[in-house]
C-alpha cells in the first residue's frame, strides 16, 4: 500500500507552470558577429546563424559579365571603407550568375582587407522573412562592422504586402537605413512585381499612374540596377575553357567544345550554370575532383 501523500493544487499549478515553459520559445541568444564572416537570419530565432563554409567559386572563374562584376566589386569597396554606395539589384536571365557574383565580391573584398580593418559581414535573408528586417537592422545598427544583406531570388507575389516593409527597410522611416548596412538582392524580374499585378493596380484604381507608381517605386529603393544577360556561345564556351583550366581537366581542346555544345544543346539553354553542371559532369567521368 502506497504512503505517498496527494499532490496539493498547488504542486499541481506549479508542475503545470514548469511544463508550459518548457515548451514556450527560448529567449534568442545574442550573435556572436565574431563568428564568421557570412551569417543566415533566422528570423523564427531572431539570431544569426554563423556559416563557416561558404558555397561560392572564385570571381575570376565569372565570366562574360566583366562590366557589371567591376561596378558590384567598387560599389562593395566603398561601402567596406565607410564611403557612400548604393544597394543593389541584379537581374536578369536565370544561371547567369547573379548570386555567385555577390558571394565572389565579398570574398574578393574581404581577401584585401587591411588586417586592421573591421570585417565586412554578408548576411542572407530568405524571402519569406522579409517582413523581420527591421528587427534585424536593429540588431546590425551600432555594431562596428559594416554587413551586406543579401536577398536571394526576390520577388513578391500577388496580395504580398511584405515588399512595402522592404520599402521601409531600404529608404524610408524616420531613422533611414543604418549606414553600416547595405541591400543586395537577386531577382529575374526588373520591377520584382508581376506584369500583371501592376497592369490589374492600372486598371482598378482610382487613380491608376499613383497605384502603378507604389509598385514600381520598390525597385528605385535600389540605387544600382545591374542586368545579366543570355550568354551567346563564345561566352559560354569561355566559361567551360575558364573551369577546365582553373581545376586542371585534362581534355583535349577540340573534346572539350564538342561535348560542351552537345550538353546545352540538350540542355536547351546556355548560362554559367549550365556551364557549371557540365564541368561537374566531365570531371565526374575524368575522375577529377573539383577542388580550388
Amino acid at each position: 500500500m502506497s504512503t505517498a501523500l496527494p499532490e496539493t493544487l498547488e504542486e499541481k499549478i506549479d508542475k503545470l507552470i514548469a511544463t508550459i515553459a518548457l515548451l514556450a520559445p527560448r529567449e534568442p541568444q545574442p550573435s556572436d558577429l565574431s563568428a564568421a564572416d557570412c551569417f543566415v537570419w533566422s528570423a523564427e530565432l531572431g539570431a544569426l546563424e554563423p556559416v563557416h563554409q561558404v558555397n561560392r567559386v572564385d570571381i575570376s572563374l565569372i565570366k562574360s559579365v566583366d562590366r557589371v562584376r567591376d561596378i558590384l566589386v567598387e560599389n562593395t569597396r566603398r561601402f567596406s571603407r565607410g564611403l557612400p554606395a548604393n544597394n543593389v539589384l541584379l537581374w536578369g536571365a536565370r544561371g547567369m550568375g547573379k548570386s555567385s557574383l555577390v558571394k565572389a565580391a565579398h570574398a574578393a573584398i574581404l581577401a584585401e582587407s587591411a588586417p586592421d580593418q573591421p570585417r565586412l559581414k554578408l548576411i542572407e535573408i530568405h524571402r519569406e522573412d522579409i517582413s523581420s528586417l527591421p528587427k534585424l537592422l536593429t540588431i546590425l545598427k551600432g555594431q562596428p562592422q559594416h554587413f551586406i544583406l543579401f536577398c536571394d531570388d526576390l520577388s513578391f507575389d500577388h496580395d504580398d504586402a511584405s515588399y512595402k516593409s522592404l520599402k521601409a527597410a531600404l529608404d524610408g522611416g524616420v531613422e533611414g537605413r543604418p549606414e553600416n548596412v547595405i541591400f543586395y538582392a537577386t531577382s529575374n524580374r526588373r520591377h520584382l512585381l508581376p506584369r500583371d499585378m501592376i497592369e490589374n493596380e492600372r486598371s482598378t484604381a482610382i487613380n491608376p499612374a499613383e497605384a502603378v507608381e507604389e509598385k514600381v517605386s520598390l525597385s528605385d529603393r535600389f540605387g544600382l540596377w545591374l542586368g545579366f544577360h543570355k550568354c551567346s556561345q563564345d561566352e559560354y564556351l569561355e566559361m567551360i575553357d575558364g573551369y577546365a583550366k582553373h581545376f586542371g581537366l585534362k581534355v583535349g581542346a577540340d573534346e572539350l567544345r564538342r561535348d560542351a555544345l552537345e550538353w546545352a544543346t540538350t540542355r536547351g539553354s546556355r548560362s554559367g550554370r549550365v556551364a557549371w553542371q557540365f564541368v561537374q559532369d566531365l570531371a565526374g567521368r575524368l575522375g577529377h575532383r573539383l577542388e580550388a
